[in-house]
C-alpha cells in the first residue's frame, strides 16, 4: 500500500461534513463515481498529517461504499478528547497494488472536537459503632479511558482538603476504563476526610471534567 497524488483522472473525496453527538462522530462526503471504497484515518488535532510521511499510517480503517450506504455514513465513537482529524482516502488499485490518493487541498479532511470527557466520581464512607476507622468506598465511572496519572485523592484530618497540596496525596495504581470502575475499598480515621483532584489541574482540566454523583 502507498499514496499516489491527486490528478483530474483519479478519483477525490469533497463536500465531507462532520457531526458529534454523545460522543460519537458522524461523516458524510460525496463519493466520486466508480469509487467502491475508502480508507480512513484518525489522529489527534494539531499533529502532523499522516501524508506527510511516504508510507500510509498504521491504524487505517476500510470502509466500503455498501456500508457507508447501510449506515447513512461512518459512524465512530470518541473515546480521545480535545481535537481528533479524520482523513478519507479514496482507494484504488494498479497493478494489484492498494494505492491511496493523497490529495493536497485537505478536501477530504475533517477536524472535530471531542470535547471535554466526564469522569464521575462518587465515595461513600461508613463507619462501624465501635470502630475508630472508618471505611471508603470510591467509584470512577469515566466516558473514555482514563490514565492512572490523572487523578489522585487527598486525605486531610478534621476537614475536607481544598486542594491537592491541602493534606496527604495518594496516586492512584490502575489505569481507569470506560465506564464503572469500583476501585477497593481504603480505611481511613473516624476524622479524615477524602476528595478527589486532577494531579495537574491546568493540564488535565482542558481535557476532563470531573463530575461528583
Amino acid at each position: 500500500m502507498r499514496y499516489i497524488g491527486h490528478s483530474p483522472d483519479l478519483p477525490g473525496i469533497t463536500d465531507i461534513t462532520s457531526r458529534v453527538e454523545d460522543r460519537t462522530c458522524t461523516l458524510r462526503w460525496r463519493w466520486p463515481d466508480g469509487l467502491q471504497a475508502v480508507y480512513i484515518h484518525k489522529g489527534p488535532g494539531g499533529g502532523d498529517h499522516p501524508e506527510e510521511d511516504d508510507r500510509p499510517p498504521g491504524g487505517l480503517k476500510l470502509y466500503t461504499r455498501e456500508e457507508y450506504k447501510a449506515g447513512g455514513g461512518y459512524h465512530d465513537r470518541l473515546e480521545e478528547v480535545g481535537l481528533v482529524v479524520y482523513t478519507v482516502y479514496a482507494r484504488v488499485t494498479e497493478n494489484g497494488e492498494t494505492l491511496l490518493v493523497r490529495q493536497r487541498d485537505g478536501a477530504n479532511r475533517a477536524t472535530v472536537s471531542a470535547g471535554k470527557a466526564r469522569i464521575y466520581y462518587a465515595i461513600d464512607r461508613k463507619r462501624g459503632l465501635f470502630r475508630k476507622e472508618q471505611t471508603v468506598h470510591m467509584t470512577i465511572t469515566a466516558e473514555v479511558p482514563v490514565g492512572r496519572e490523572v487523578l489522585c485523592y487527598v486525605k486531610k484530618r478534621g476537614g475536607y482538603p481544598a486542594a491537592k497540596e491541602d493534606g496527604i496525596l495518594f496516586p492512584f495504581v490502575q489505569d481507569f476504563a470506560p465506564g464503572r470502575n469500583v476501585l477497593p475499598p481504603i480505611e481511613i480515621g473516624k476524622d479524615d476526610h477524602i476528595r478527589l483532584f486532577f494531579t495537574d489541574g491546568p493540564k488535565y482540566g482542558r481535557c476532563y471534567e470531573l463530575v461528583p454523583e
